[in-house]
């Protein structure tokens, strides 16, 4: 006699995709591209030698890509296509209040050096807030540990954590790519030449990204392309983030910041690295 089963689709989660997809050796080929540029950077600023290198943009092409492939992978298509897509529109649109106003970070204005613009903003520049967002991001993860779960207070804890996580990043970067050209202050600043204010403008801009995405990614659902990872793969970001630090520490070219580097990046990658080691240890799902 046969019998028909229940359908159970509409109820049961999306079983996990086993095995390695092509989106996770892609990300980390582009990892392994990363590292190589940092340490070509590294050898060449403490030899001297005229190493070729990847321009500013190339970088930024990059680490992107590997951002959204980790992503994409880690979180599933839908959450990693929001994640973008708020950290896209909310930093492009406030970039460009920014330059026009300078209510939003100081007076300031790009040059021609990012590549062609996408009103006042250099187009690329959507694409380098979320090469900062995600690994800072999963950096704050690794700090809340269980405490940054989808939950309400989690996902404020981690909109303010991944804010000043990142929000620490500029404050190693932005001096050094102002005085090569990339950006100009107009009316200098406090801080290395840049205004105060901007730092206030990191932090009000990277929150709501991150708000805005625990708010919605609540509501979507993991995808097939939402795979279990090995702890190694969900750490890549975070060691990205601690290749930054290092490179800032060993290619600093304000010594100064050097001091910052060491008591802002460096140690919020260190906490981070005894969070990921300890879940590990605990057995703590990724």
């Amino acid at each position: 006699m046969n019998r028909t089963l229940p359908d159970t689709s509409q109820h049961s989660p999306v079983p996990p995709v086993t095995g390695m997809s092509l989106a996770a050796r892609l990300a980390i080929l582009l990892f392994v591209v990363i590292a190589l540029r940092h340490l070509d950077n590294w050898i060449r600023f403490l030899t001297g030698w005229p190493l070729p290198s990847l321009g500013n943009v190339a970088y930024t092409l990059i680490f992107s890509g590997f951002a959204l492939l980790h992503s994409g992978v880690s979180l599933g298509r839908y959450r990693t296509l929001a994640f973008f897509a708020i950290s896209a529109v909310v930093s492009w649109l406030l970039e460009e209040v920014g330059v026009a106003t300078g209510w939003v970070y100081g007076h300031y204005h790009y040059s021609n050096m990012l590549g062609p613009k996408l009103g006042l903003v250099p187009a690329i520049i959507p694409l380098a807030w979320f090469m900062m967002i995600y690994p800072s991001w999963v950096v704050a993860s690794a700090l809340l540990g269980l405490a940054a779960r989808d939950t309400s207070t989690g996902i404020v804890s981690r909109a303010v954590v991944a804010s000043m996580v990142m929000t620490a990043w500029d404050a190693v970067m932005d001096p050094g790519m102002s005085r090569a050209g990339n950006w100009v202050w107009e009316n200098g600043g406090a801080y290395f030449g840049v205004p105060l204010h901007n730092y206030a403008g990191w932090l009000a801009t990277t929150f709501i990204v991150y708000l805005l995405f625990g708010i919605v990614s609540r509501r979507i659902r993991p995808d097939a392309a939402h795979a279990a990872q090995t702890r190694v793969f969900s750490a890549l970001p975070a060691i990205c983030y601690a290749m930054v630090a290092i490179d800032h520490l060993i290619a600093q070219t304000i010594p100064e910041l050097r001091v910052v580097d060491v008591f802002t990046m460096g140690f919020i990658t260190l906490l981070a690295l005894i969070g990921i080691a300890r879940q590990a240890r605990d057995n703590v799902p990724v």
